[in-house]
């Protein structure tokens, strides 16, 4: 079965100092850790498009697995909601370019936020199946540095850039499990941009999270017969320290906090790149036997799935 063999990641070394932007707007320490979570954020360069970002995730990708080779890609996805230029070609036709891959590679994007990432793994996992194909790469790039004002104290010191590729294929050491998936386009102006300008409205987003993603983490363990306890580790998506802390709270009556790993200091909300980063950094070459994951955000649109390892 298809399933995921290994997690590589591009995190642009310069960036911006939370702590300044803080100032700027009147917010303590205790809030940009507290409520943000981020004291740096990564952006990419000016001359860097999308494709730049995936095109350096997946070249670490193929330094770190000799046995990957560009000949052998089946199949190429990026998740992303701003990619090259306006939009089209689609940025996954360009990385495939760039990177020099064969031409038979099905090369397409998923036009999704915070949620793409559960989204990508189960979509490119049931296109490999039904295709009969060995090696695919899921890619996540979201620079909303394109479209976050600076001067936008409720975006501004939320959204660091990044970009993540994802290695799935046969004989993986982690499998994909049960997930659920759900949509709510009711909510789509609470996320939305307009003339290239990105407005969020952040207390509907925490609602909507501190919901949604504690009962449907529930719904999926009930779904799959599984307790609390059976799972290791719950990594979801990085909105802020408040949300994650607030789902934490929230999920099995605030029992299990500490599972719920926290990781952003650095790099801050990177959108769909957000949960394979922290795969990449804390799971793949942990101990742990079973993991939990959710991405929820833009749309709104929301995904929770179990990895396991057979």
């Amino acid at each position: 079965m298809i399933g995921i063999k290994s997690i590589a990641s591009y995190v642009p070394a310069a960036g911006v100092d939370n702590y300044a932007q803080g100032a700027k707007f009147g917010k303590d320490e205790d809030f940009i850790l507290g409520k943000i979570g981020s004291a740096f954020l990564p952006r990419k360069d000016d001359a860097q498009e999308t494709s730049d970002l995936c095109v350096e995730a997946v070249n670490q990708l193929f330094a770190n697995n000799p046995g990957l080779s560009r000949e052998s890609v089946d199949a190429l996805i990026v998740v992303t909601q701003n990619g090259d230029a306006e939009g089209l070609p689609h940025t996954a036709a360009i990385v495939q370019h760039k990177l020099g891959l064969p031409t038979h590679v099905a090369a397409f994007d998923i036009s999704l936020g915070c949620s793409g990432y559960v989204y990508g793994i189960y979509a490119l996992k049931g296109f490999m199946e039904a295709a009969g194909l060995k090696n695919g790469l899921l890619v996540t790039a979201d620079p909303y540095s394109k479209i976050v004002d600076p001067e936008d104290r409720n975006t501004t010191m939320l959204f660091g850039d990044a970009a993540t590729a994802t290695w799935m294929g046969e004989d993986a050491p982690w499998q994909l499990g049960k997930a659920k998936f759900g949509t709510d386009g009711g909510g789509a102006d609470f996320l939305k941009t307009t003339n290239g300008a990105f407005f969020m409205n952040g207390r509907q987003v925490f609602n909507f999270a501190l919901i949604k993603v504690p009962a449907h983490l529930n719904e999926l363990l009930s779904e799959s017969d599984l307790q609390p306890s059976d799972i290791d580790a719950f990594c979801i998506h990085q909105g802020s320290a408040a949300i994650v802390d607030a789902v934490a709270r929230r999920f099995d009556d605030g029992n299990t906090p500490e599972k719920f790993v926290k990781d952003m200091l650095e790099t801050g909300n990177t959108v769909s790149s957000s949960i394979p980063l922290l795969l990449e950094k804390h799971v793949l070459n942990a101990t742990w036997k079973r993991v939990a994951l959710s991405g929820f955000g833009v749309g709104l649109s929301w995904g929770s799935a179990i990895l396991y390892r057979p």
